[in-house]
């Protein structure tokens, strides 16, 4: 070693503490490079000929298996830095820049503590003092080829696998119900049941549009779903558990499963506090994708149409909603686009006499300017157009989707029992496999035959349990498509409209047939709603329904029935009013007929002149009056009424109340009772009074 270099190191360096950093970038090369290993430690003997004693030598190698690219999660380093910060380090130890760090940021850090601490730095070549500028620029210089050596070898590395992986020949972890066959090939998974299970994911996300139904459907039937083991004990081996909704994602947003080779759906990033992530990529900026590149469970096609309906089911704030039938009675719940500033409108319910009614509003200039909605219409009418117009263009069909949905529940009852088989076979190998681990056991060793016969026991209870649940459900399965019922099924359909307003039927499968037929509905509030209807194809057409009035409307009196009122008041009181009304047909708003009552509320609302008051008008008198003219008492007034001496003109709900005609200048002359001859009274004209008289 030269004698300026021997220079460096002072009295001052030697009584501080000396501290070797040992590092390889992998577990692998720890266990493969073992030669690097020796090296590095090696540097001890150099630190002793320089002078430290061994046992101020502190060995780092706590730092084995990590890459030196960052100084995260590298506990080795980050104590060398505080070692050397705080002075108590008089030399730093590596076989080369790279052991240290291969990021530059890290590395320069190091070495500016390193200059402040008066701290040496050696390394294979030499003994380096940062507080020199020489030395500090040939660190700087090291470090920097460090981190380009990184560079390249990464570059190299990652040039060659995606050269593989655009022939699609990288091997890369396959998703469950994918293998790789001995000669490289990717096909299907040999184990009838994971197959099945797979298939069963695609068929029911199929039918029901929706990965949470598809999940409800694997939890009320019972169905198991497999994974794979990928790191740790039991590598490789499948397991089977219950569907989660994630599960379900996964194999809905694999393209390995509809047959094509992918490369770059992800990339590696850093969250804010450092730590590594995985972050999806978009299709348009995947590296590779090979289609065809081997057998699928679906096809491309269908593998497109299940992204764009995963896509419409996000409920996610500003993205359209409608893809996915929800809850509710809106018809057109997620399929309303406004016709003034084309957002999508919501749905809102309101209870309108006594029941829930839908409202289409559009919130969006609301929700992000904080203005007034757009507008805001009552859903009934829109939904009762659109029920007429699917009823005029399905109607002729009805035949054939009867027969179509008869055909897919047979589908799936069959479905359903393959899988429930599958599971069964599985059940009875497990339970054989039980068995026969428990025969092989040397009777002696109870407490391995022990165990072995629980175990037995077990998967012979788990098997009976599958058997009796298998038998229940074939049971459930005959009743539901039964001669009965298919026959049911024809004869309703020869009936599509009572079908579809038939209240038995679910809101949610008039919206899965809708979705069918339209794409959406634009809606213009002006003097009249405009429905325009865009149909799955592009086919369109235009529509006018009448804006829904407003209650106050509603509840209001037709004109002509009003007038009919006011004419029948001329000769009729109330309750015979209610009873002409009733016998022509008409009704008040709610449909209900006229009573007595009704018809003196509307006399109020609209002013009109009671029959009491036009009898009045006409000069009607009342008994009091009559009697007081005729100078008799009322009891006499009503007999005369009674015996139609005198004209009586009954006004109230009731005989009781009436009203006299003017008696004229008449006298009333008294009766004469006897026991076979009687003379009732009778007015005489006074005329004939006085000439009796003379």
């Amino acid at each position: 070693m030269s004698a300026d270099r021997l220079q460096k190191i002072t009295t001052d360096h030697l009584r501080r503490d000396a501290f070797l950093y040992v590092r390889q970038s992998s577990l692998r090369q720890v266990m493969e490079n073992t030669e690097s290993t020796k090296r590095q430690y090696a540097l001890r003997d150099r630190a002793i000929a320089l002078g430290w004693p061994i046992e101020r030598i502190h060995v780092i190698d706590s730092d084995l298996g990590l890459s030196g690219a960052h100084a995260q999660d590298r506990d080795g380093f980050q104590y060398l830095v505080s070692e050397v910060a705080n002075g108590h380090a008089g030399i730093v130890l590596g076989l080369e820049v790279s052991r240290l760090a291969r990021n530059n940021a890290d590395w320069h850090r190091l070495i500016e503590l390193s200059a402040l601490s008066q701290t040496l730095i050696l390394d294979e070549d030499g003994i380096y003092d940062p507080a020199h500028f020489n030395d500090r620029l040939l660190l700087g210089l090291k470090g920097a080829m460090s981190e380009a050596e990184l560079h390249v070898l990464k570059a190299r590395l990652q040039g060659g696998i995606r050269n593989k992986a655009r022939r699609g020949e990288l091997e890369v972890p396959l998703p469950i119900g994918l293998v790789y066959h001995p000669d490289g090939s990717v096909v299907l998974d040999p184990d009838a049941a994971i197959r099945a299970a797979i298939q069963l994911v695609f068929d029911t996300f199929r039918h029901t549009r929706s990965a949470t139904s598809t999940v409800k459907r694997f939890r009320r039937e019972g169905w198991l779903f497999p994974r794979r083991i990928r790191r740790g004990i039991g590598k490789g081996e499948v397991m089977w558990g219950t569907m989660e909704h994630c599960r379900v994602i996964q194999v809905l947003h694999n393209p390995r499963y509809a047959g094509a080779f992918v490369y770059g759906r992800t990339r590696g990033a850093y969250r804010a506090a450092g730590k590594q992530t995985s972050v999806n990529v978009p299709r348009e900026d995947w590296q590779v994708l090979i289609r065809d590149a081997h057998a699928g469970y679906i096809d491309w096609e269908e593998f497109e149409r299940n992204q764009v309906t995963l896509k419409q089911n996000a409920a996610g704030f500003g993205q359209p909603r409608g893809g996915l039938p929800r809850e509710g009675k809106g018809l057109l719940q997620g399929r309303v686009v406004c016709g003034i500033c084309g957002a999508r409108m919501r749905v809102r319910y309101q209870e309108v006499a006594g029941r829930l009614e839908p409202y289409y509003m559009c919130t969006e200039n609301a929700v992000r300017r904080a203005g007034k909605p757009c507008q805001s219409i009552r859903g009934r009418a829109i939904d009762d157009v659109i029920s007429a117009l699917l009823l005029d263009r399905v109607a002729p069909t009805a035949i054939e989707v009867a027969l179509a949905v008869e055909e897919e529940i047979s589908g799936r009852i069959a479905q359903a029992q393959a899988q429930r088989t599958l599971q069964m076979e599985r059940a009875r190998y497990d339970a054989e496999l039980a068995r026969r681990r428990y025969l092989h056991v040397d009777p002696s060793n109870r407490l391995v035959a022990d165990t072995l016969e629980a175990d037995w026991n077990e998967r012979l209870r788990h098997l009976d349990l599958l058997q009796q649940e298998q038998d229940r459900q074939q049971q459930a399965d005959q009743k539901l498509l039964s001669a009965q019922e298919c026959a049911q099924i024809r004869q309703l359909a020869e009936d599509f409209p009572r079908i579809w307003n038939d209240n038995r039927v679910a809101p949610l499968d008039r919206k899965r047939m809708v979705a069918l037929l339209i794409e959406d509905v634009t809606l213009t509030k002006a003097e009249r709603v405009t429905l325009q209807v865009r149909f799955r194809g592009g086919q369109t057409t235009t529509l006018e329904v009448d804006k829904p009035k407003p209650i106050a409307q509603i509840r209001k009196t037709f004109p002509e029935v009003v007038a009919k009122i006011d004419a029948l008041l001329e000769t009729c009181g109330d309750q015979e009013v209610a009873a002409e009304l009733n016998a022509l047909g008409h009704q008040n708003w709610r449909g209900e007929p006229f009573t007595a009552k009704k018809i003196t509320n509307l006399r109020n609302a609209y002013h009109l002149v009671s029959h009491h008051d036009r009898l009045r008008a006409r000069g009607m008198l009342t008994a009091h009056e009559v009697a007081a003219q005729l100078k008799v008492s009322t009891t006499t007034v009503y007999y005369l009424g009674r015996a139609g001496i005198v004209q009586v003109h009954r006004y109230g709900n009731n005989d009781r109340r009436c009203l006299y005609a003017p008696p004229g200048d008449v006298v009333v002359v008294k009766g004469q009772g006897g026991r076979y001859r009687s003379m009732p009274p009778r007015l005489i004209p006074v005329q004939s009074t006085e000439q009796g008289a003379i």
